[in-house]
């Protein structure tokens, strides 16, 4: 059997076209829900016309800090151990697909291994070669690389990096992201949406490195008043991100700027609209680096490592939290602008046609 492991929004956004596609063919698959993120996922999953999970491991509050993150994984492994043939529907030689570099990721991936199923990691090979940055998703991506059996990686870039990993690597030569992108371009737009009227910047940020630490905060906000003095900027508010700057005190600093506007977390199909029209975004999310990339859309990272290839040099450069490098980012717009990327197959596609073909030793 194939059971799919998900718990945050980016990555049941990534691991939708997957599902879909499965239930397109008619091929059975067990939906475990992790439940480390809760917010918009039954938007998303309506977005995309994905099942309701077969089962929800944990149904609390986001887990949006490091003690309910300890609090929560602890949870799950402890219910999943105690009611496994539940979990699992009694399989016991079936494949688990973990996306991404998430906690939920680790999670599943140790509860794939611990369980005797085999370890498939979707979006496998990122690298930004430092340990600490992005943290702990770094690390979390080397600990999941050691305890896979299957490797989907977005390109070439990524299948060397897992040249020392024992398993078989497939080459899906682009993210599933670009399913996701291409599913949504086919949707009509949200007529709810409110579009400003003038040119805009969209701008998200969520990272820990980012937002526990108050002085990296107060750089990245200052980068915010400095560039809303060029073009208007709607900031997309992450709930960690809100509270941080809550009680930071910085809060009433982008609320005071007229040009700066704060807007709730979207649906994925009412984000993708704004950020198409969008003039560019800023953003600390490798997941906004690829839809950038896909869409020709241009963008700065408010990083200064990426372990995604996606756009660099082209669309997309790193700010290094230098306000020099992001105004010349804005006043030099155009020049990041490329046309949007077509392939001529689906990363989704070749994951199921993967797993279907090697059925009897994966499912």
């Amino acid at each position: 059997m194939i059971h799919v492991f998900i718990g945050t929004k980016a990555q049941l956004i990534k691991m939708a076209p997957v599902m879909a596609e499965m239930q397109k063919r008619g091929i059975e698959y067990n939906f475990i829900f992790s439940g480390q993120h809760q917010d918009t996922t039954d938007e998303i999953r309506a977005n995309f016309g994905i099942k309701e999970p077969d089962i929800i491991l944990y149904s609390g509050p986001d887990v949006t800090s490091i003690p309910k993150m300890l609090f929560w994984f602890i949870k799950v492994i402890s219910y999943t151990f105690k009611n496994k043939d539940k979990v699992w529907r009694g399989d016991k030689k079936g494949v688990v697909l973990n996306h991404g570099d998430t906690f939920s990721t680790l999670l599943g991936s140790i509860l794939a291994k611990t369980s005797g199923l085999k370890n498939a990691h979707i979006e496998s090979g990122l690298r930004s070669f430092k340990l600490f940055n992005p943290f702990p998703e770094e690390l979390t991506r080397l600990i999941v690389f050691s305890l896979s059996d299957y490797y989907f990686a977005p390109g070439d870039w990524a299948i060397k990096n897992l040249k020392k990993y024992n398993g078989e690597k497939i080459d899906t030569q682009a993210n599933t992201l670009y399913d996701a992108l291409q599913h949504i371009k086919t949707t009509s737009p949200p007529t709810q949406l409110e579009i400003p009227n003038t040119q805009f910047g969209l701008v998200s940020f969520h990272r820990f490195e980012n937002i526990f630490k108050e002085k990296q905060l107060t750089v990245i906000v200052d980068i915010l008043i400095a560039s809303a003095k060029k073009i208007k900027l709607l900031v997309i508010m992450h709930k960690p991100t809100q509270d941080r700057l809550l009680k930071t005190g910085l809060l009433d600093k982008l609320k005071d700027n007229i040009n700066i506007e704060l807007r709730p977390r979207y649906d994925y199909q009412n984000f993708i609209h704004l950020l198409r029209q969008a003039e560019f975004v800023m953003t600390d999310g490798g997941s906004n680096q690829e839809e950038c990339h896909y869409l020709g859309k241009p963008c700065i990272l408010l990083r200064s490592y990426t372990e995604r290839q996606e756009g660099l040099n082209s669309n997309t450069i790193i700010s290094d939290f230098d306000t020099n490098v992001v105004s010349d980012f804005i006043d030099n717009i155009d020049n990041y602008k490329i046309s949007e990327l077509k392939l001529d197959h689906q990363p989704s596609a070749r994951i199921v046609d993967t797993l279907t073909s090697n059925s009897k030793r994966l499912v």
